[in-house]
């Protein structure tokens, strides 16, 4: 693996995991797919992206996305998220619209979201690599067993958060969040192809904000600044 870069927050919990067998497994995985010329994306240096941005005793909310953009330039360590300049994606877009819907907020003109993730919102993908061109090629190599541990960390913060449950694959993945300390909101996913079957309309914005407020907490500033 490329030098990790993360939080220090989360290296001492997390150390268990790098150095595990199924780590060094899915290692030797990147290292062959590189090897064997295959493009991989996002960029090694991004692979924790999510975790340096967002320190684990600073999460508040967490949005659980599936695997990378598998487009050039797209992903960038965050799920749901590209970088500058680039196009947002369709689901992006939706998820736009009900910000738009619930909060009032205009809808940005880029996709770029690590000013949510500085706000304490962890952009997690249960996968952190892709093959370019390819959606989930890198599922079941070890990816789903380190972001678990993720989850796990941040379901025992003596404070609550609020997880973001998008879609089946979300809400089966975070199973074991407790809903008794935590606020767990589901709906369906973003994606053009449910995001009309209880996605649009499920107002999560508003009840996290809510939710953060009730228990002393500043709420999510949900606008997105323009980038350069």
């Amino acid at each position: 693996m490329p030098d990790i870069q993360l939080h220090e927050s989360w290296k001492a919990p997390l150390l268990p995991e790098f150095s595990s067998d199924y780590m060094a497994a899915l290692r030797q995985f990147l290292v062959a797919e590189k090897a064997a010329g295959k493009t991989i994306y996002p960029k090694g240096s991004e692979w924790f992206r999510a975790l340096d941005l967002t320190p684990l005793d600073k999460v508040r909310v967490v949005i659980l996305g599936q695997d990378p953009y598998h487009g050039p330039d797209q992903a960038h360590g965050l799920c749901f998220s590209v970088k500058p300049g680039v196009r947002p994606p369709p689901s992006l877009l939706n998820i736009y619209k009900e910000l738009e819907s619930d909060l009032g907020l205009t809808r940005p003109k880029h996709g770029f979201l690590e000013h949510w993730a500085r706000q304490g919102v962890l952009l997690l993908n249960s996968v952190l690599t892709v093959e370019m061109a390819k959606a989930a090629s890198h599922s079941q190599k070890g990816w789903e067993r380190f972001t678990d541990a993720v989850i796990r960390l941040v379901n025992a913060k003596p404070d609550p958060v609020v997880f973001l449950l998008w879609g089946s694959y979300a809400q089966k993945k975070a199973a074991f969040v407790d809903s008794s300390r935590h606020l767990v909101l589901k709906a369906a996913h973003p994606s053009p192809l449910s995001a009309y079957n209880g996605f649009l309309g499920c107002r999560h914005f508003s009840q996290t904000n809510a939710f953060l407020e009730k228990h002393g907490q500043p709420p999510i500033d949900w606008s997105l600044p323009d980038v350069v």
